[in-house]
């Protein structure tokens, strides 16, 4: 018997920074990430071995907290687990896309005010060169920001959606469902499939993506680790 071929989403972050998004790719050795003003993502081998650990620590730098989203093994002796939570992943290659015709597309320009919304609702990581990663789209009252949603991670032949969110005083409008299908749209208009991540508490969420056509693919976790400040041997 062999063993299953990985599929490109069990590691989004690695197939997407050795695809689409490769130019973005800082890399040490087999470790790769996202410039730090554009995502905390970073990706290892599927099976990092005590190398790729030290190349982490050495790109990440000693103290640092960083993200290891996806990933399901152990971390080594002297990493600290800061941070994790169970979740899920969806993928919509049912039907469930539609352009809308009060989303407009964000750019630099508007990356303070996606800032400031970010700030409020927290969808999750958003940092100043994160609309570099893909299309964003947003809906505006009186001039105002209210809602986003946009493209991060992009691994070959899909779109993950990502940083959807609704200003407070705009929710119940269902402004975030018309820009995830916009945002949809786009997605499938390349010829590619969306999918996205969140948390497998936020049962609200996965109820409103599954009407919209997702479906879960996968459990997963969001977690985050501390580089110890010297690795077993005297590294760092």
């Amino acid at each position: 018997m062999t063993d299953a071929v990985p599929h490109v989403l069990d590691n989004p972050a690695l197939a997407s920074l050795t695809g689409p998004h490769a130019h973005f790719a800082e890399k040490r050795g087999r470790v790769l990430r996202y410039p730090v003003d554009v995502s905390p993502w970073l990706a290892l081998p599927d099976e990092p071995d005590a190398g790729d650990w030290a190349d982490l620590a050495a790109l990440a730098g000693a103290g640092t907290e960083v993200p290891l989203t996806a990933y399901a093994g152990q971390v080594p002796e002297g990493w600290e687990i800061t941070f994790h939570i169970e979740g899920v992943q969806l993928v919509a290659d049912g039907p469930g896309a539609a352009p809308d015709p009060e989303a407009v597309r964000l750019g630099p320009a508007d990356v303070p005010e996606m800032l400031d919304l970010v700030a409020r609702t927290r969808p999750g990581p958003f940092l100043p060169r994160t609309i570099e990663m893909g299309t964003y789209l947003g809906i505006r009252r009186d001039g105002a920001l209210v809602a986003m949603a946009g493209e991060r991670l992009h691994p070959p032949g899909w779109t993950e959606i990502s940083a959807v969110c609704t200003d407070p005083a705009a929710r119940g409008q269902g402004l975030a469902t018309r820009l995830v299908l916009a945002v949809a749209h786009g997605i499938r208009q390349r010829g590619e499939t969306p999918f996205l991540h969140t948390g497998a508490g936020n049962t609200r969420a996965i109820r409103l993506y599954e009407s919209l056509g997702f479906r879960l693919r996968r459990t997963t976790a969001f977690l985050a680790a501390r580089v110890p400040e010297r690795l077993p041997g005297g590294a760092l």
